[in-house]
Parts: C-alpha cells; structure tokens; sequence
C-alpha cells in the first residue's frame, strides 16, 4: 500500500524559512516523480514544485521560483523535501505531497501536467505579517 506522510509545516513570521518532507512508501521503484502542492481556503489546489525520477529535472511554479526548492534525499530516495524561504503571507496554505504511480513525470509536455496517483494528508504552513 503505497503513502505518503508529511511533515515540517508550521506557524512562521514572514520572512522565515521551514522545510516541508514527505516520505514515501511502499512504492515499487527506487525513485519516483513526486510534487508538492498547496491549496489556500477558498482556492484550488495549486503545484508549486516537482521533482522528477532520479532527479532528471525539476519544475517551479512562477510565484515561488527563487524561494522554493525541492530535493530528494541522498540516502533515501523516497524522501523528499520541499525548502521554503523568505515566506510571505501568501503562502499559507495546506502542503500536500503526492506521486506518480511511475519512475518519470510526464514526458513530452512540461511537468506540471503530470497527473499524480497518490496524496499524503497534508502539512499546514502558516505565515503571519
């Protein structure tokens, strides 16, 4: 039964920093394409970052570009970590953590059109002014 489990969210001022993890289950491959997301009360749920099987690429989305980074873990490659810095109250939302049930992301259109199979619960990040 394949998981996911986040973690790292919290309660932080505007201008801090926290890295998001999610760790990943039992899941056939060694590595996985795997995306974070958030979703806001009253938006959609949105992709921020994506990383892809054995860490081929990478995908950001416009409005955290430079602040967001995601990565694998070197000795566990189903760890995952998404680092956030220079938080703004915008960024308050539920994280989610997901993965594709395959090595790659979509191939042959950009990565955030990659339909992710399974969720973690969530990890909620909040950002005061």
């Amino acid at each position: 039964q394949v998981q996911l489990v986040e973690s790292g969210g919290g309660s932080v001022q505007a201008g801090g920093s926290l890295r998001l993890s999610c760790q990943l289950s039992g899941y056939t491959y060694s590595s996985a394409c795997m995306g974070w997301f958030r979703q806001a009360p009253g938006k959609e749920r949105e992709a921020v970052a994506i990383i892809n099987g054995g860490d081929i690429s990478s995908w950001y989305a416009d409005s955290v570009k430079g602040r967001f980074t995601i990565s694998r873990d070197n000795a566990n490659k189903r760890l995952v970590y998404l680092q956030i810095n220079s938080l703004k109250p915008e960024d308050t939302a539920m994280y989610y953590c997901a993965a594709r049930g395959g090595y790659y992301c979509v191939t042959g259109q950009s990565m955030e059109r990659t339909v992710f199979d399974y969720w973690g619960q969530g990890t909620q990040v909040t950002v005061s002014s």
